[in-house]
Order: C-alpha cells, then sequence, then structure tokens
C-alpha cells in the first residue's frame, strides 16, 4: 500500500521550480473548461456535472494517480458508456455506477493488475496515439468551422456533417480564428519554445473577438459553484442492477487512464508512470466524484497531451488546473464567458499535431510488416469506432502475429542415434529399426498440428523415440495431437518411448491419456537410457 500512496519526491522538484507548472496548469485550465462542460452536457446530466468531475476527480488524481503529467477529468469515450445508462437508470444510476467503478479501480490497484499494461505492444500504443489525435482533431470541425450541431453517432461522422453544414453556408470567422490559433501555437512554439503560446493566442483572440465584435460562439454562461457533498443518490437495492455498467466502466476507465499515461511517457525522454498508483488514483476520483454531481472520471489524453506540450514538468500542473477551474467557477466565470470556441478548438487543432510522434510511427512501420499491420488496424479502428475496440483488436491483432511468429520456431527433426557403444555389428540394426525424433520450442495449439501429423507417418521402423527436452511449452491441444500420432504409430506396432520428458509435461500427457501403452516404463530421462531399452526389449535380428 506504501508504493501506492503520495511520497515527497513527487512535490520537491514543484515547490524549488513551480513556474513551468503553473502555466502549464493554466493553459490546460482553458482547454479543459469547454470540454468539461461539453462532456457533461453529452453525458446527460449536464454542465455542472462535468465541471465538478473535471475539479474533484481532477485534483485527486493528480495528487494520488501514477503519471506526473496526467489530467484526468470527463471524456468522450466515457461518455458514449454513460449515456445508455443514464436512459436505463437515471442520473442517480451514474453516480452510483461512478462509485462502484471507482471502488473497483482501488481493488485493481491493491491487486497490481495495473502492471498489465507493461505487456501492452508498441505498435497498439502508437496506434492508438495517432488515432486519438486523429479523433481529437476530428471534434474540434464543428466549432472549428461555426457549426452547431451536428450529426453523427461517431465522430467522423460528425466532422463529416460539420463540413457538410459549412460548405452550405459558409462564414469564415470561425475557421479562420481557429486556424490563426493553431499557427501561432505550432509556429511560434517551433522557434521559442519556452513561450506560452496557447494562453497568448487565446487572450489575443478573445480581445480580437470582442473589439471587432465578430460573429463567433463563445463558452458562455457556466455554474458559478460546486454542490455540496452527499450520498443521497445512493440507493441500496438498486447495486445489483449496476454491478454490471459498473464494471464496464471501471475496465474503460483503467483502460484510457493506462493508455493515456503510457501515451504521456512516449511524449517524455525519462519519464515512466506508475500503472497501479494510477488506478489507484482513479478509483479514488471516482469515489469522490458522484459525492459532488460528477460522472465517470478517466486520464484524458487530450488534455494530458496539452499539460505535457506546454512544459509541465511534476504533477503540480494537474492540481493547478483542477484548482483554476475551481476558482473559474466562483471568480471568473463572466471574463471566460466571453473565450471564443473557436480559438480553444485551435488550441486543440495545435495539440493533435504535436501529438504524432511521426519518427516513432515511421520506426514501427519499418521495423516489421506485422508491426506495421497491427499499428495501422490499430489507428483504424480508433478513428472508425471507439478506443475499447480498437485496443481490443490492436492486441488480438499482435497475439495472433505472436503465436505465428512464435509456432514457426517450433521444429520436429530426425536426428542420429548416440551408438557409440554399441557393437559394429549393431549399428546397422539400431538404425534401421530405430528412429529418434527431436521437439525444438513450443508445442501449442499454434504449431503442434504441422509437424505431429509428420511423426505419425513415420514407417519402417520398430521404434520411435521422441526426445522432448526440448520443448519449452506444452498446452492441451499439444498434448492430444501427441496422443494421436503416439496411436497411429502404435496401431502400426511401432513402438513409442518418450525421453527427456519434464515433470509438469509428463502430468498434462497423463492428465489426457497421450502416454505411451506402456506409461511410465515408456518414459527416460535421456535418450540413451530410452536407447538402451529399446535394444534390450525390442526383439533384433538379422532376419528382421
Amino acid at each position: 500500500m506504501r508504493s501506492l500512496l503520495p511520497a515527497w519526491s513527487d512535490w520537491a522538484p514543484a515547490v524549488r521550480a513551480p513556474g513551468a507548472d503553473l502555466l502549464a496548469g493554466l493553459i490546460v485550465a482553458l482547454v479543459a473548461l469547454p470540454l468539461a462542460l461539453g462532456f457533461g452536457i453529452s453525458s446527460g446530466l449536464g454542465a455542472a456535472a462535468g465541471l465538478a468531475t473535471a475539479v474533484v476527480a481532477g485534483a485527486l488524481a493528480a495528487v494520488f494517480g501514477g503519471s506526473r503529467f496526467q489530467v484526468s477529468g470527463p471524456t468522450g469515450a466515457m461518455t458514449v458508456v454513460l449515456v445508455p445508462i443514464v436512459h436505463q437508470h437515471g442520473a442517480t444510476g451514474v453516480l452510483t455506477v461512478g462509485l462502484l467503478a471507482g471502488v473497483v479501480l482501488v481493488v485493481l490497484a491493491v491487486a497490481g493488475v495495473g502492471r498489465a499494461v507493461r505487456y501492452m505492444p508498441a505498435p497498439v500504443i502508437e496506434g492508438f496515439t495517432a488515432g486519438i489525435a486523429v479523433v481529437i482533431a476530428l471534434q474540434q470541425f464543428p466549432a472549428a468551422l461555426g457549426v452547431a450541431h451536428a450529426e453523427g453517432d461517431k465522430v467522423w461522422q460528425s466532422a463529416a456533417d460539420a463540413v457538410r453544414r459549412f460548405v452550405d453556408e459558409p462564414s469564415y470567422a470561425t475557421p479562420v480564428t481557429a486556424l490563426v490559433v493553431a499557427a501561432v501555437i505550432l509556429i511560434g512554439g517551433r522557434f521559442l519554445p519556452k513561450v506560452p503560446f496557447a494562453l497568448v493566442a487565446v487572450a489575443i483572440g478573445t480581445i480580437v473577438t470582442a473589439v471587432v465584435d465578430l460573429d463567433l460562439a463563445r463558452i458562455g454562461t457556466i455554474p458559478s459553484g460546486l454542490p455540496a457533498p452527499s450520498l443521497s443518490f445512493l440507493h441500496l437495492g438498486e447495486l445489483g442492477s449496476l454491478i454490471g455498467p459498473a464494471l464496464a466502466v471501471a475496465a474503460l476507465a483503467a483502460l484510457e487512464s493506462l493508455l493515456s499515461a503510457t501515451a504521456a511517457d512516449s511524449m517524455c525522454v525519462g519519464t515512466r508512470h506508475n500503472p497501479d498508483r494510477e488506478l489507484f488514483g482513479q478509483g479514488l476520483a471516482n469515489i469522490a466524484a458522484p459525492l459532488f454531481g460528477g460522472v465517470p472520471a478517466t486520464g484524458a489524453i487530450a488534455r494530458t497531451a496539452v499539460n505535457v506540450r506546454s512544459g509541465a514538468r511534476t504533477r503540480l500542473a494537474a492540481l493547478i488546473h483542477a484548482v483554476l477551474l475551481a476558482a473559474i467557477i466562483y471568480l471568473a466565470a463572466p471574463l471566460v464567458a466571453d473565450i471564443p470556441v473557436a480559438a480553444l478548438a485551435g488550441v486543440l487543432l495545435a495539440t493533435t499535431v504535436r501529438m504524432v510522434e511521426t519518427a516513432s510511427l515511421l520506426a514501427i512501420a519499418r521495423a516489421s510488416r506485422g508491426d506495421a499491420i497491427i499499428m495501422v488496424v490499430t489507428f483504424g479502428v480508433t478513428v472508425a469506432l471507439d478506443l475499447v475496440t480498437a485496443v481490443a483488436v490492436g492486441v488480438g491483432f499482435a497475439v495472433v502475429l505472436a503465436l505465428r511468429s512464435v509456432a514457426r520456431e517450433a521444429r520436429l527433426e530426425q536426428v542420429p542415434l548416440d551408438e557409440s557403444d554399441h557393437l559394429a555389428e549393431e549399428h546397422d540394426l539400431l538404425r534401421d529399426h530405430i528412429v529418434a525424433y527431436r521437439i525444438d520450442g513450443p508445442l501449442f495449439f499454434a504449431a503442434a498440428h504441422r509437424f505431429l501429423l509428420e511423426l505419425a507417418e513415420v514407417t519402417d521402423v520398430k521404434v520411435v523415440i521422441v526426445r522432448m527436452s526440448k520443448v519449452t511449452a506444452l498446452d492441451t491441444t499439444g498434448a492430444l495431437v501427441l496422443k494421436d500420432a503416439i496411436t497411429k504409430l502404435e496401431h502400426r506396432h511401432i513402438t513409442v518411448l518418450l525421453s527427456g520428458l519434464r515433470a509438469d509435461h509428463r502430468r498434462r500427457l497423463a492428465a489426457v491419456g497421450a502416454l505411451p501403452v506402456g506409461g511410465e516404463d515408456s518414459i527416460f530421462a535421456n535418450t540413451r537410457e530410452a536407447i538402451d531399452h529399446a535394444r534390450r526389449y525390442i526383439p533384433m535380428s538379422h532376419n528382421l
């Protein structure tokens, strides 16, 4: 448990030099504000719920989470999951689901499940990151084009609808504002990386919009406070029906948060998050957020990327983002209300460009055709469908290709007998009537059939010795296929002996009835003993 709790080392660098984190937190807060409002509304619980999530969950995840750069809050992927829960169980059901999901995340953290993300293939992570960048960019199309209500279930569909509506009734002030803001951030950041061009561009865009009186959509009025914490939404009689949705929300929160933290690591040199602590922090955040009327939260890749690219050095930046959002709610709502939505869309468009590490994508594409396929498939499914499906499909492809590669390493080859201590007249007899085959590598479902069927076709011998000391893995499928080969050989009156069989492999073969008819008498510690047994007990003469 101690490794899951905050330490002074998390905050020492921030105390010594807080400037970069304070500035990054301010920029992230400005970017997170409209997203929190929008995702709160999209979830069905309202703008206040989105703000409560961004403040409460954002602060707790920053303090207790496992990543220095992770920024947490409501996300688009989570909104998709929450909408049907709202329709079926109402707002109180969503709050209960969030609380239960938080408890599940804490349990997963204590159990050490977070470390499983370390086994996520690099092509999946790179494809996911690039896909999320495109998704974020597509999400900005309606705001960047000045289209208020783009339609479409998928993000690419709503982006296409926004483009169509813009072409039908073009108005260039909004897209020009978004593109200018994005260009200022990208070009300025290239030559003067220390200057907060995102903040400068948003401020200038807001001032110009007010002075020239441009007809641009503003953020508008926001709630002026957070509700008092309460458990009034919790009804024990409903818990049974909400366990399933809570597990789904917990799975999505864990997956999205860990992948977001991993993507943040890839954007920085020498950075590595603690996955179990990240789950712990997200769990506490999701337990607390519903008490204030907030929706379930996850690590948010868009805000995390803005945080990293804005120069954040420690977790203080994410905490400042939450504190500033709270301050904005209580103190500066009128000022924020005048910020053009198009300017914030420009910030996110610039962020997506900087999220994509072209060098990493090209390196993986050149590494192997299999890795390139995994990356492209993950990218495509992320954009076309959703994050969870993309990761599942990407990992599925990676597993299949990995099994294919491992299966190719498995070999069956005939090996010469060690006859050094036999009399010369016995050599030909042994060679004519005893044959030894060695299995190298894993004997499992992906490799077994290919060469054990070949073994079953051995003819014109009296004894087959199967050398299994080099078998690295044996599953039930491999055991059953070996059983089939042995049965076919024995049906043709060929004696089968096994040598070098590991104890665990012997138990598996015995469990499925795959041992030769001789049972334990057909199993030998090494090939030398198997040959001696064949010479003593298998009738041989020049008349054979």
